[in-house]
């Protein structure tokens, strides 16, 4: 994103941020998988193919949701300790970067 004042807005609330609205479309999406991912159907998905998201990237959004839900209760579990604000932040600098995979 490159744009921490953003970054911060979604984090507080992505409704009223200045988030563009087909990234708030898949995130209202995302929030549905993470809780109530059992009754989500084919209507649910309208209003991403509307807002011009294909099944692929709907796919990976799942995808990434389900796996964070899965490292964070992980991590939870294992007593693993928080990352201060400025690891965040590097790591964050880093993904932009890099993406996820570290070669």
């Amino acid at each position: 994103m490159g744009n921490e004042v953003l970054v911060r807005e979604v984090l507080e609330d992505f409704e009223t941020s200045s988030l563009p609205d087909p990234e708030k479309v898949l995130l209202r999406f995302v929030d549905r998988v993470n809780h109530h991912s059992p009754d989500i159907t084919a209507e649910d998905m309208q209003p991403l193919y509307a807002a011009g998201w294909d099944d692929e990237q709907i796919f990976y959004a799942i995808t990434v949701c389900s796996l964070f839900n899965f490292y964070n209760r992980w991590i939870d579990a294992t007593g693993v300790h928080p990352l201060s604000e400025e690891a965040h932040r590097e790591g964050g600098k880093r993904s932009a970067m890099t993406g996820y995979v570290r070669k």
